[in-house]
C-alpha cells in the first residue's frame, strides 16, 4: 500500500491575505510558532510566505515590515500538490524544485500542507527515499532536515 500526501499533511493551515503587512504576518507566525503562511487573495491560495522570504526580501533589503505588503515578498507562483498524490512523488518534487513546503489543494480548495520535515518524520520507507534523493540533489537548506531526521 502506497502512502499519499493526505496521510501525513497538516490539515489546519494558517493563511493571511496578500494585503497584510509583513509585520502582521510575522506576528501570526510567532503566535502559532510556524515557519510559513499560505497567502490568499479573495480566499484563494496565491503564494507562500516563509521565514526565508522574510530574511531575503525584507530583512536583508532593509525594507520596513510595517509598510511592506505580503504580496510583494511572498514566493509565487504557488506550487501545490493534490491530496491523493503519492508521497514519494511529492518528495521527488520537493527535491527537484528545491522547496521544503507544499500546499495541498483539492477541488480548488486548500486542504493542507506537507513539509519535508513531515516526510522525514513519518516512517522508515520515507527515510530511505529521502536519503537516496538527498545524495543526488539536496541543496544545503534541505540537507539540514535530512541530516537531522534521517539516520
Amino acid at each position: 500500500m502506497s502512502l499519499r500526501v493526505e496521510d501525513v499533511m497538516v490539515k489546519e493551515v494558517i493563511t493571511v491575505d496578500e494585503q497584510w503587512t509583513v509585520k502582521e504576518a510575522a506576528d501570526v507566525m510567532n503566535r502559532f510558532e510556524i515557519g510559513c503562511l499560505i497567502v490568499t487573495k479573495d480566499g484563494k491560495a496565491m503564494g507562500i510566505l516563509t521565514e526565508r522570504d522574510l530574511l531575503k526580501r525584507v530583512v536583508s533589503q532593509a525594507k520596513s515590515p510595517r509598510k511592506t505588503r505580503v504580496k510583494s515578498v511572498m514566493s509565487k507562483p504557488l506550487i501545490v500538490v493534490e491530496p491523493d498524490m503519492d508521497l514519494e512523488e511529492a518528495a521527488k518534487l520537493m527535491f527537484k524544485l528545491k522547496i521544503k513546503k507544499l500546499p495541498v489543494v483539492g477541488n480548488g480548495q486548500l486542504k493542507g500542507l506537507v513539509t519535508l520535515t513531515d516526510l522525514a518524520r513519518f516512517q522508515p520507507q520515507m527515510i530511505r527515499i529521502l536519503k537516496k534523493l538527498s545524495e543526488k540533489m539536496a541543496p544545503k537548506r534541505m540537507q539540514k532536515v535530512v541530516d537531522y531526521y534521517v539516520v
